[in-house]
């Protein structure tokens, strides 16, 4: 007899649909898996023959053949257990398989039948929704993160004797009910607090612009003087993730499978810190089947980069067409996948190799060759691509054993959401910018319209720094988010040399 059962297979961060065809037949027993299954699918069928006879059901003692189609996707992980399971049930008659077209099923099973939990739901349920399949089948420890997508039923089961229940009588079964909305509101954290920075004026009047504008930001400065800390505080003044972004976050954790709690949305902003150590596919995204690297891992949220004159420079290299495009494609030679990158840069680095070059306290003791092929790791076009470059100072004695006297980070986070809602209002007809970082030329020219003072102190600046037009256009972004800051409709000199200052480190070495 033959049966069909629905399942999907993940691509980059998107699901395809996979038909799983069962045929038991006649002929000598045993299983074969064909439709280019990985290593892992080909195991499945020792799980499933295990798994169903200690859930107390007859194993057909035939012939069976596993089609998964379509044939040329490669199929990977042990997430077709259970429609395999399902599938041999209903071709073997010991489950009524009238239901199977209705539903997606997905999950691993154990060898005792009962159902763990996958990897990847999230992006399942959200394409099984588009295909108009009305119903998700899961493990029960994956269903809450399924039923964050609205308009499917999701039915969590913890064992294949559930399932087969299930699909016998449904009208016993409820689907789970999940509300994310609240989820977000239950669960939003904002961590680390900016007040307990002791001093760091300037540092932290960057943190804000970044936050408002959605800015790369690296900090300068000798071992100790703050630049880790200040960095860490970058999410706690973010606005919260809408409904929207946590869906987009939760996706991509999913399908990395770094979900903590399987029935949560992803409620903070991402701060990822890779170690300087990391290679180029770790921080983009790759492997034999592409996985999202640590800047999509970030998406919506910090990348931080400590130590930044430390990591290698070809694997820098690799961030430019990211903080340019807000993704990233990682190409193979059977399949191009698209992972989104809409993340902000935060780095650090020590202004030599000493670390102490320009420090008032302790001498520097490298040479300018030293310092020079210091800085040459960085890229003269990854360092346009920075728009605030901020020198950090070490604090003075008397700072150090005064009490935090900063603002917190709720009462600076009220401004930078007001300065991001003066932006969204701006663009409200332009999905693509969410932030003035994101602003491309024709939005330059029409919103960042500059008088004559301006206009010359820019035209100074790009002179006598060697300002590429890439970095001038990054001042004005710059400066329209500080304008944003002070609810100020049209750009003005003080707006424009304020955001110059933060470019006086472009060429240091």
């Amino acid at each position: 007899m033959l049966a069909r059962v629905w399942s999907a297979s993940i691509v980059g961060i998107d699901a395809v649909k996979v038909g799983v065809e069962i045929d038991v037949s006649a002929g000598l027993p045993g299983i074969v898996v064909v439709g280019l299954p990985d290593l892992a699918v080909q195991e499945s069928k020792e799980r499933v023959k295990a798994a169903l006879k200690n859930a107390g059901y007859a194993f057909p003692l035939k012939r069976i053949v596993i089609n998964l189609a379509p044939a040329d996707i490669r199929k990977e992980g042990p997430s077709f257990d259970l429609p395999m399971s399902v599938g041999i049930l209903a071709a073997s008659e010991q489950v009524n398989p009238q239901m199977l077209g209705d539903f997606l099923f997905l999950g691993e099973v154990s060898l005792d039948g009962s159902l763990r939990a996958v990897a990847g739901v999230l992006p399942v349920a959200a394409a099984a929704q588009k295909m108009g399949i009305t119903g998700l089948v899961v493990p029960a420890d994956n269903a809450q993160e399924a039923a964050l997508v609205q308009g499917i039923s999701v039915y969590g089961f913890q064992s294949l004797s559930e399932v087969a229940a299930f699909l016998n009588q449904p009208e016993k079964y409820q689907p789970v009910q999940f509300d994310g909305k609240r989820e977000i509101v239950r669960n939003v954290h904002f961590g680390a607090d900016l007040k307990d920075v002791k001093g760091q004026a300037h540092a932290r009047r960057a943190l804000e612009i970044a936050a408002a504008g959605g800015h790369n930001l690296i900090f300068v400065g000798p071992p100790g003087s703050g630049k880790t800390m200040l960095a860490r505080r970058l999410p706690a003044i973010l606005p919260p993730l809408s409904f929207h972004e946590a869906l987009e976050v939760t996706q991509i954790h999913s399908v990395a499978g770094l979900l903590k709690n399987k029935g949560s949305l992803v409620a903070e902003r991402p701060f990822r810190s890779p170690h300087h150590s990391a290679s180029g596919p770790s921080l983009v995204g790759g492997g034999t089947f592409p996985r999202p690297g640590e800047i999509s891992l970030a998406h919506h949220g910090v990348l931080f980069l400590d130590e930044l004159t430390e990591f290698k420079r070809d694997v820098l290299e690799f961030l430019r067409q990211p903080l340019e495009d807000g993704h990233v494609t990682v190409s193979r030679t059977r399949q191009s996948v698209m992972f989104p990158a809409q993340f902000t840069l935060v780095a650090s680095t020590n202004p030599c190799p000493c670390g102490y070059f320009g420090d008032s306290i302790q001498a520097c003791t490298c040479s300018p060759r030293q310092r020079e092929q210091y800085w040459a790791k960085l890229s003269g076009p990854l360092m346009d691509r920075i728009d605030l470059q901020v020198a950090v100072n070490r604090l003075k004695p008397e700072e150090i054993t005064q009490q935090p006297t900063g603002e917190d980070s709720e009462s600076v986070r009220q401004r930078v959401q007001a300065a991001r809602d003066r932006t969204r209002d701006r663009f409200e007809s332009e999905l693509s910018v969410s932030c003035n970082a994101a602003m491309q030329s024709r939005h330059l020219r029409k919103w960042c319209q500059l008088d004559d003072a301006s206009k010359s102190l820019l035209e100074g600046a790009i002179r006598k720094l060697g300002l590429s037009a890439r970095a001038s256009d990054r001042i004005l972004k710059v400066a329209r988010t500080i304008a944003d800051l002070g609810a100020e409709k049209n750009l003005q000199s003080h707006h424009v040399a304020e955001a110059i200052q933060y470019r006086t480190i472009d060429r240091m070495q």
